[in-house]
């Protein structure tokens, strides 16, 4: 079993004719069951032809007419990120998967609120996408590291991902399912609805959250953890202040009146029984430790 995705998706990329597209695309077709789960590519005005055997179609609509699609991929430039996911929302893909950087809040403000009419799963945007070892990746994640195995992994940062997961694989620890939720302000899943779905995920026996300085949404899965969790967690907040003038690494990591700081999310999670390491090269070791394996 999985999160989110597994070798039964059944992909449509949108934005496949672009050059990204294209890219992460071939890509995740070679991974594993890649070949079979991506049915579809979507580009306004390219319908009809294909991209290296996978068909392309003018709308998202036509796509999961054609191939009863559930999940999406976005690689869309970001004037047009939101529209595209309003497009599957509206064509009923069930998961979307936005990874697109620089999205206009105005406009995933709007996307978000009708989201929610609608019931469907947004992770992102700016986002490295799911994993699923050993079944399917979507996304931009190098797929070699990853292990198949029991431990879930959730982070705002895509690179921190690849270096809990490269740590987890050194230390013979396999991953159930990766989701990188991005790291923009107003984003889909939050870290505490993929906590809540690795809790009742019956392969998984562990997680690992990494988060970031800004808004409370460490915070508030400290407390969803303190009150529902029943598998361990260990986790790492990303606390690195840019110096003056330059941008922190995501739009979400803004201090504001005092909220959001490294040692306010610390602090609420040690509270909630989650072994915190201020050290990104031991979060492995602070997995196996939360685990009583030490």
């Amino acid at each position: 079993m999985a999160i989110l995705i597994d070798q039964n998706s059944r992909v449509i990329t949108q934005g496949i004719t672009g050059k990204t597209g294209q890219f992460h695309t071939r890509n995740c077709v070679a991974y594993e069951n890649g070949k079979s789960a991506f049915v579809a590519g979507v580009t306004p005005g390219k319908g009809g032809q294909d991209f290296e055997g996978i068909p392309i179609f003018d709308s998202v609509a036509e796509a999961k007419a054609q191939t009863n699609a559930n999940v999406s991929v976005i690689y869309v430039p970001p004037p047009f990120a939101a529209a595209a996911i309003d497009e599957a929302v509206d064509a009923g893909i069930e998961t979307i998967i936005c990874i697109t950087e620089g999205v206009p809040v105005k406009d995933m403000i709007l996307t978000r609120d009708r989201m929610r009419e609608k019931g469907a799963t947004l992770i992102g945007p700016n986002c490295p996408g799911v994993i699923t070892p050993g079944q399917i990746k979507i996304g931009i994640m190098p797929g070699y590291i990853h292990t198949p195995g029991r431990i879930g992994v959730v982070s705002r940062s895509g690179t921190l991902t690849y270096e809990v997961v490269d740590q987890l694989t050194k230390l013979g620890m396999g991953q159930s399912t990766c989701v990188g939720i991005g790291g923009d302000p107003v984003n889909g899943l939050k870290h505490k609805d993929v906590m809540a779905l690795f809790n009742n995920d019956p392969d998984t026996d562990a997680v690992v959250m990494c988060g970031e300085i800004g808004g409370s949404d460490e915070e508030e899965c400290a407390e969803w953890i303190s009150q529902h969790m029943k598998k361990p967690v260990a986790a790492f907040i990303a606390g690195v202040t840019a110096p003056p003038g330059k941008r922190m690494g995501h739009a979400g990591a803004i201090i504001a009146g005092g909220r959001g700081t490294a040692a306010d999310k610390i602090k609420a999670l040690e509270a909630a029984g989650v072994t915190v390491t201020a050290n990104p090269a031991e979060i492995g070791l602070a997995l196996r430790s939360s685990m009583g394996l030490d």
